[in-house]
C-alpha cells in the first residue's frame, strides 16, 4: 500500500524538485520508503513519484519507482494472487529479483500488455511509463477500492492517489466546479468521475487511461463493468450449490488477504458482514485472530457489544474503544486534509478512529465493505422496492396533475406540515418521484440530503448543467424482470465506490494501515451479480444467502439482531460540545465573502436547528464540511 504521483508537462515547467513536493504530501501513504524519477524527454518533462508503505519483501527489492527495460512502473496496492502469475511468467523465462508484487505487475505488463490486468486479483492503482513507444499508462482496479486522480488543463497532466499533490505544482490552477458541489450536496460526495475541481478527474474504477506523448492525448478505456456481469444471464444452480459455491469463493479471497508480511488484524462491528469474515479466517488460522472495534456512549449507535459477543465466541484477540466528545473534536478539524475535496460521510470520524486503534498492532486491516450492496442488505433497498410498486399504481396523468400542483406551491407556506422534521426537502422528493418516475430518480431521491432542487437554490450562479453520472447506468441493465438486481449495481458504482471506498481508503491511509476488501474480490462479485435477488432477498430477509455461510460458522440466535448503520451520533454532538463550529463556519460574513452560497438560505437552515426545529443535521454538516475544506485548500 503505497501513494504514487507524478506529471507529463508538454510546457517542461514542471520540475524534479516539484515533483518532490508532490511526493511528500503524500507521505502518510507510504512512510517506510520513497523514490522518483524525473525524465526530460523531446515531448514533456515527466515525473513520477512514489511513497511505500511495505507490506510485501520489506527489502529494498521492493522500492518504486522500478525499471524493466524500457518500463516504469509506481504503483499503489496489492494484486494478491501474484505468485501464480509469477510462476506463468518463470515459465515464460523471466527471472525476479524481489519477492514483491511490483515486479510481477511490471513483468506480466511486459509480456501481456494491458491484458495483464485481467489476471490481477487484487486492488490497484498503477502507473505504467513506456519509454520507447512514449506513452503512460494509468490503471484502477475493477471495484475503486484504491484512488487515482487526474488532472489535465494547459498542455500539462498530473496523476496522483490523492488531490493535495495537484497544490504541490505551481501550474495547477484550482477552479471550484459548481456542477461537483451541486452533487455533494445531494449526495455527500462526488461521484466519478468528477472531483470539486474543474478539468480534475477520478480515473473510473475498472477503466485505464491511455496518455500518448507524441500526439498530446489521452483516451479513457474500459476493461471490467459490474453491469456485464449482471447482464448475463442468470446461473442455473440450487440454493445449496449457490451457498456452497459463495463459502469457497470467501474462503479464498479471504487467505489471499491475509497474505502480508506484517502482522493483519479485522475490524469487527459484530454485524453479519465483518462477522463473516472474520469467523472464516479464524477458523483457518492456529493463532489468535486480532480485531477492532469503536463504540459510542449514545443509544442507537454503539455496535461495541455485539462485536464483543462475537469475539468471545470466535476466540479473537479483541480491542475496543468508545468514542467520546472529546475525540471528535480533535478529529474534526482534520478531516479536511485528509479527504482533500468535499466528503460528507460523518462515519469517517469512527473509521479514522478504527483504524488508530488498530495501527497499534498491526499494518493491514481488513474491513467487510461491500456486503450490503453484493448481497442487498440496506434498508433502502425496502424503501426503493415500496416506491418502485406504489409509483407504479398511480396512473401517469394523476401523478404529472399532482406534480404541476405541487410546483406552484412553497411548502414553506403550508401551515402544521411545515414543523415537521425535513419536511420541504421530502415534499420536493416526492414531487421529482412523481414528474419522473424512472428507477434512476428513485434511487438518486432516496439516496439524497439536499434534493437536486434544494441544491441548486442554496448555489449562486449557473450549476444546472444536466451532467451523467453512474445512476444513469440503470439504462444499460437489460432484466426488466429483476429490479433489486438493477439496483445493486448501480448502488456498487455509487455509494460503494465513490463513499464507502473512499472513507476507508482515506482513513486507513492517515495512519499508514493498510486497508483490504475481501468481499469485494472480483470472482465474488461476478457470481453474486449472475444470481437472481430472490436468492440475496429472500422472503423478506435481505442478505439470506450471505446468512447462510455466516451461519455455518456463527450461531443463528448470536447475529439475529436488528441492522445497525456504522455512523457518528452528530445530532448529540452538535446539540452541545460542537455547536460553535456553526457560528464559526456558517457565518453571514464568511458566506457572503466566498459568493458561493445563497447566504439567506445557510442561515435559516442554521437558525432552524439551532432553534430546536426539526432540521436534518446532516445538511447543517454537509455545509460545515465544505466550508472547512474551503478554508484548508482555498
Amino acid at each position: 500500500m503505497c501513494g504514487i504521483t507524478g506529471f507529463i508537462d508538454f510546457n517542461k515547467k514542471s520540475s524534479k524538485e516539484e515533483l518532490i513536493d508532490m511526493i511528500d504530501s503524500l507521505h502518510h501513504r507510504g512512510p517506510n520508503d520513497e523514490g522518483y524519477s524525473f525524465y526530460k524527454t523531446k515531448y514533456a518533462n515527466i515525473g513520477l513519484g512514489h511513497k511505500r508503505l511495505s507490506i510485501l519483501d520489506l527489502t529494498r527489492h521492493g522500492h518504486q519507482p522500478m525499471l524493466y527495460k524500457d518500463l516504469v512502473i509506481v504503483y499503489n496496492g496489492e494484486v494478491y494472487n501474484f505468485n501464480e502469475i509469477k510462476i506463468e511468467l518463470i515459465i515464460l523465462g523471466y527471472d525476479f529479483e524481489s519477492d514483491s508484487d511490483t515486479e510481477v505487475i511490471l513483468k506480466a505488463y511486459h509480456q501481456w500488455g494491458i491484458k495483464a490486468v485481467d489476471k490481477f486479483n487484487g486492488m490497484f492503482a498503477i502507473c505504467i511509463y513506456d519509454k520507447s513507444n512514449y506513452k503512460l499508462i494509468l490503471i484502477r482496479d475493477r471495484a475503486g477500492v484504491k484512488p487515482l486522480y487526474w488532472y489535465t488543463k494547459n498542455n500539462l497532466i498530473m496523476f496522483s492517489s490523492e488531490l493535495k499533490s495537484f497544490h504541490q505544482n505551481s501550474n495547477f490552477i484550482k477552479i471550484i466546479d459548481k456542477n461537483a458541489l451541486s452533487l455533494y450536496l445531494q449526495f455527500s460526495y462526488i461521484p466519478q468521475p468528477y472531483t470539486i475541481f474543474q478539468d480534475t478527474y477520478k480515473l473510473k474504477a475498472g477503466h485505464y487511461l491511455e496518455i500518448d506523448l507524441k500526439a498530446r492525448t489521452s483516451v479513457e478505456f474500459k476493461y471490467w463493468d459490474v453491469i456485464d456481469f449482471y447482464n448475463k444471464p442468470k446461473l442455473d444452480i440450487s440454493e445449496t450449490e449457490a451457498i456452497d459455491k459463495t463459502e469457497a469463493l470467501f474462503k479464498s479471497a479471504f487467505e489471499y488477504r491475509m497474505i502480508s508480511d506484517v502482522p493483519v488484524g479485522v475490524f469487527l462491528s459484530g454485524g453479519y458482514d465483518s462477522s463473516t469474515v472474520a469467523a472464516i479466517i479464524q477458523s483457518q488460522k492456529k493463532d489468535k485472530l486480532n480485531t477492532y472495534t469503536i463504540g459510542f456512549k449514545e443509544n442507537g449507535f454503539d455496535e461495541s457489544p455485539y462485536a464483543r459477543e462475537v469475539s468471545k465466541y470466535l476466540g479473537t484477540n479483541h480491542t475496543e474503544y468508545y468514542c467520546t466528545h472529546k475525540e471528535a473534536l480533535d478529529i474534526i478539524p482534520t478531516l479536511c486534509e485528509i479527504y482533500d475535496e468535499p466528503f460528507g460521510d460523518s462515519s469517517a470520524i469512527p473509521t479514522i478512529l478504527v483504524s488508530k486503534l488498530a495501527k497499534n498492532d498491526v499494518s493491514v486491516s481488513l474491513s467487510a465493505d461491500g456486503g450490503d450492496e453484493i448481497f442487498a442488505g440496506y434498508e433502502k433497498y425496502d424503501v426503493f422496492l415500496d416506491y418502485y410498486n406504489n409509483l407504479n399504481k398511480i396512473p401517469a396523468y394523476f401523478s404529472s396533475s399532482v406534480a404541476s400542483l405541487m410546483n406552484k406551491i412553497n411548502p414553506d407556506r403550508i401551515p402544521i406540515f411545515n414543523d415537521q422534521y425535513n419536511y420541504k426537502t421530502r415534499y420536493e422528493k416526492i414531487n421529482a418521484l412523481l414528474s419522473n418516475k424512472n428507477n434512476k430518480t428513485i434511487l438518486e431521491t432516496i439516496s439524497q440530503y439536499f434534493s437536486k432542487k434544494q441544491s441548486n437554490d442554496i448555489l449562486i450562479g449557473e450549476n444546472k448543467k444536466i451532467i451523467k453520472t453512474n445512476f444513469d447506468d440503470f439504462e444499460l441493465l437489460n432484466d426488466d424482470k429483476d429490479i433489486l438486481n438493477k439496483v445493486l449495481a448501480v448502488d456498487f458504482k455509487t455509494y460503494l465506490s465513490d463513499d464507502i471506498l473512499v472513507k476507508v481508503d482515506r482513513a486507513t491511509m492517515s495512519v499508514s494501515l493498510e486497508g483490504r476488501e475481501p468481499l469485494l474480490d472480483h470472482r465474488i462479485i461476478e457470481f453474486m451479480s449472475q444470481l437472481p435477488s430472490s436468492i440475496k432477498y429472500k422472503d423478506g430477509h435481505k442478505k439470506w444467502l450471505l446468512k447462510q455461510v455466516t451461519h455455518r460458522y456463527l450461531p443463528k440466535k448470536l447475529m439475529d439482531r436488528p441492522k445497525m448503520g456504522f455512523g457518528a451520533p452528530l445530532q448529540e454532538w452538535f446539540k452541545e460540545d460542537l455547536r460553535d463550529y456553526f457560528f464559526i463556519y456558517l457565518n453571514e460574513e464568511r458566506l457572503s465573502k466566498e459568493g458561493i452560497f445563497n447566504v439567506g438560505e445557510v442561515i435559516k437552515i442554521r437558525d432552524r436547528y439551532l432553534n430546536g426545529n426539526k432540521e436534518n443535521i446532516q445538511k447543517l454538516w454537509l455545509l460545515l464540511v465544505f466550508e472547512m475544506w474551503y478554508e484548508k485548500w482555498m
